[in-house]
């Protein structure tokens, strides 16, 4: 039986952590649209363009061929760039080019060609609303600011990637900002998600959430 799982929220809510466990649990493809996202700020920062400048950032579409690898491994033009994409010059621009239109359709047709294939879990900020809208399941996590920056700072530490808390937080709040107002496909809730909160959760107890969530509707679809 084949099912496709929606995972949207803001900024470092935990998705992917929560969305890779879950795909190795269950045997699902996991698809992790952010680093996409990620992948193409790094080529347009690497090409010295501005990434506040939609037409530039644009023209580089033809240029970018992005690939998701087993391990979760993120090539762009064959590039191995699993850790620079999550590096705080990234984090800070990603929101800019997620929000440019055509950028997001050409992204956007790989991620659905790659969902029509297998069982996916697919995380982001506009799959439930606009990637996978007939998605099975769909979840909105959330957190707080402070528990989200706490998360990423800990995170780019462990990677070893150098930043402070207070910058986090900052980039945590600009990228809400930036991800909810944009015109095209913005950051928000798709009415038929369960919406999840785990500010004060563990990254096992909401990944047991999730699963609880998706085996109810497999059992209402009369799967197994």
């Amino acid at each position: 039986m084949k099912i496709s799982v929606a995972i949207d929220g803001p900024a470092a809510a935990g998705k992917s952590t929560v969305a890779k466990k879950v795909a190795e649990i269950k045997g699902y493809t996991y698809i992790d649209t952010g680093a996409m996202y990620r992948a193409f700020t790094w080529y347009c920062l690497e090409k010295g363009v501005d990434c506040q400048d939609e037409a530039a950032c644009v023209a580089l579409i033809p240029e970018v061929n992005i690939k998701l690898r087993p391990g979760h491994v993120v090539l762009c033009n064959d590039i191995d760039v699993t850790r620079q994409i999550r590096e705080p010059r990234v984090s800070g621009n990603v929101s800019y080019i997620a929000s440019y239109k055509d950028i997001r359709l050409f992204l956007v047709d790989q991620q659905r060609t790659m969902a029509g294939k297998h069982s996916v879990i697919m995380d982001g900020r506009d799959i439930g609303t606009y990637v996978l809208p007939n998605a099975d399941v769909k979840i909105y996590q959330i957190a707080s600011v402070e528990t989200r920056a706490i998360r990423r700072y800990d995170e780019n530490i462990s990677k070893g990637i150098p930043c402070t808390l207070e910058e986090i937080e900052e980039d945590v709040r600009k990228r809400d900002y930036i991800d909810s107002h944009r015109a095209f496909a913005p950051l928000k809730p798709a009415p038929d998600s369960v919406l999840l909160d785990t500010s004060f959760m563990s990254v096992d107890e909401v990944v047991n959430a999730v699963i609880e969530i998706i085996d109810k509707k497999i059992q209402e679809k009369g799967g197994n």
